[in-house]
């Protein structure tokens, strides 16, 4: 089987020739691997992320599940309110933009800047004082040589032809994440009174986007609703409150038109996975990681829902990952091989996002372990 053929196998709850296999590695490790300031993909998409995962999954030959990370937009969800972007700050570093417009014939500044890093992910929307500068810059230039990327449609469907049969394409519905940081608490418990409304425009927005990808002339592979940390920044009753019943909304029409649907929710996720095995039709749902990181235990998540769901995880992205070596990768692989994949239903991968300067070697080890312990007799 090829990688496709393994992944849409392993999620109809059939068979696959062996364990597919897919270190989490979206970011860190496909910038890396392009041998470019990360600043290079982040800002000026020279190639944009997406794509530098796509050949990241190539160099290494994983099944991969591209859960999300090609940003689907539809004309009719952007708004042009003239803002631009523009570099305040540049050092062998950082680049720091912020976004401007004229408003009449002055400038004014959104309040946040975005810090994009030679060899770390961007930090986005943070305010100015925490990176030093002033709310309102002293000078500033243009971004120049930006690459212009279509992330429509016809974006969809490059991406897909890029992926070929080395993997999945899932695009984001909704998310399992209402709130998602300090500011958005605070709001929350102010304004009890708009909790209901909140709860139904992300319905509304939800129903909107998913009837819109499932009339696009080539679809994705699967829909993602999921959200990091969805279990940090709001409890399991604030998540029930806000964000599930869009979430289920989707679910519920995912599972009446045959698409696969994801859900990746670093951290906590022991009651996640609970409630998408009893309430809802969800296809598969990662990381599943271990403590401290997360809160579950892989044998144990097999054994109360491996007949409902896939599940795809979870070895530890530090102590294992990054700072094991190849046969401390070899045996944890196994571990977890003789924990979730019996019976099918499994994907062997890590915890949340494997750090920068993973080892290669280590990467390797956990795959060639997939494809030859993870075989199915």
């Amino acid at each position: 089987m090829n990688p496709r053929q393994r992944l849409l196998t392993v999620l109809k709850g059939e068979i696959p020739d062996c364990v597919p296999v897919a270190p989490d590695f979206s970011n860190m490790i496909p910038a890396k691997l392009t041998g470019k300031p990360f600043w290079q993909l982040y800002l000026y998409n020279d190639p944009p992320i997406w794509e530098a995962y796509i050949e990241c999954a190539k160099y290494f030959n994983i099944d991969s599940l591209m859960d999300g990370y090609f940003p689907l937009t539809f004309p009719e969800e952007v708004r042009d309110e003239g803002w631009e972007d523009f570099i305040v700050f540049r050092s062998t570093e950082r680049i720091i933009t912020q976004a401007g417009r004229k408003e009449n014939g002055k400038m004014v500044w959104k309040p946040t800047v975005n810090v994009y890093y030679v060899a770390d992910p961007p930090t986005m929307n943070i305010p100015p004082e925490k990176v030093s500068l002033p709310p309102v810059p002293r000078r500033w230039e243009p971004v120049e040589g930006r690459k212009v990327v279509d992330l429509g449609p016809n974006g969809l469907k490059r991406v897909k032809e890029q992926m070929g049969d080395q993997g999945l394409v899932g695009v984001f519905v909704t998310s399992t994440a209402a709130l998602n940081n300090q500011e958005e608490i605070f709001y929350y418990f102010d304004h009890p009174e708009l909790h209901e409304r909140w709860a139904e425009e992300r319905i509304e927005k939800a129903v909107q986007r998913y009837q819109r990808i499932m009339s696009l002339e080539v679809k994705p592979d699967f829909i993602c609703v999921g959200g990091s940390g969805t279990l940090v920044f709001q409890s399991v009753k604030i998540f029930h409150q806000l964000a599930f019943p869009a979430v289920q909304k989707v679910l519920e029409m995912a599972s009446r038109d045959g698409i696969f649907s994801h859900v990746h929710s670093c951290g906590p996720e022991k009651e996640l996975v609970r409630i998408f095995a009893e309430e809802t039709g969800l296809t598969v749902i990662d990381p599943l990681e271990e403590p401290p990181m997360g809160d579950c235990d892989l044998a144990e998540i097999k054994h109360l829902y491996g007949n409902k769901l896939t599940l795809k995880g979870n070895l530890h992205t530090t102590r294992v990952m990054l700072h094991g070596t190849p046969e401390d990768v070899i045996s944890a692989s196994k571990r977890a091989i003789d924990a979730a994949a019996d019976g099918g239903r499994f994907i062997l991968s890590t915890g949340d996002q494997c750090g920068r300067d993973t080892p290669f070697e280590n990467l390797h080890a956990m795959i060639e372990t997939a494809r030859t312990y993870g075989r199915y007799h």
